[in-house]
């Protein structure tokens, strides 16, 4: 047995938050009896109703877009600025998984599976998230051993990162630097750099896990094959 509130997240009806506040103001019905309680448990065969119409198992759809810099992460914006839905021409109900800041580009998932956006984005599990970043200035040895070590942000210490400097230009005064992280905190990969003095002139995410951008252009998107979701799953659940 799941509960309520993270099978309607799992169904893509909607996040789990929302799902315990349609639950705690009685909008969710289970074989035909309204439910209040958030900690109320479903089978797979039972009849559940979330105002007033049917909660039907969806499809699974998952996706891996190239995020352009100047789009929003989010499923709406009220500044009607361009989310990255806008990007995806398709009909059924997607969201991100995790985020990526308004000129920060690469590699994003967007998928109806809760649960598999939750063992992504969940830290425990670890998951290798990969950015390119251009720095302002040339990290020293301490800075980097500082990176790897992990960052105090906002009185809460980051986990270890992996650190690789791909190329340093001493006359621009400026270093393309790799930088593995297992976390999605808001600005994450921004605030470690500033924390060791730099500015982040530009970023990318180049992969989660196993999947990388490959030939996908800016603003492209491909469908994952079921071998990649399952290998997705093995991986979070190893």
């Amino acid at each position: 047995m799941e509960r309520l509130s993270k099978v309607m997240s799992n169904y893509g009806y909607c996040s789990r938050r929302k799902a315990e506040q349609l639950i705690a103001n009685g909008k969710v019905k289970v074989n035909g009896k309204v439910v209040k309680e958030l900690w109320t448990r479903v089978e797979e065969s039972d009849l559940i109703e979330v105002e007033g119409r049917p909660l039907e198992k969806p499809e699974k759809i998952y996706i891996m877009l190239n995020k352009p810099r100047g789009v929003i992460t989010s499923t709406k914006d009220d500044k009607n600025r361009k989310t990255v839905i806008d990007l995806i021409p398709i009909e059924k109900r997607i969201y991100p998984v995790g985020r990526l800041d308004y000129n920060t580009t690469g590699l994003l998932l967007l998928t109806n599976d809760g649960e598999l956006a939750n063992l992504i984005m969940h830290p425990k599990n670890k998951i290798e998230k990969v950015y390119i970043a251009k720095i302002k200035g040339i990290l020293t040895k301490e800075s980097i051993k500082k990176l790897e070590k992990g960052i105090v942000i906002e009185g809460v210490k980051t986990s270890r990162a992996k650190v690789k400097v791909r190329k340093v230009n001493k006359k621009k005064n400026n270093s393309i630097v790799e930088l593995t992280i297992y976390e999605g905190r808001n600005h994450q990969v921004k605030k470690m750099f500033k924390a060791v003095g730099h500015e982040v002139l530009k970023l990318k995410r180049e992969r989660i896990s196993f999947l990388e951008l490959g030939n996908l252009k800016s603003g492209e998107f491909r469908f994952l094959t079921p071998k990649e979701v399952k290998k997705i799953y093995n991986e979070v659940k190893k």
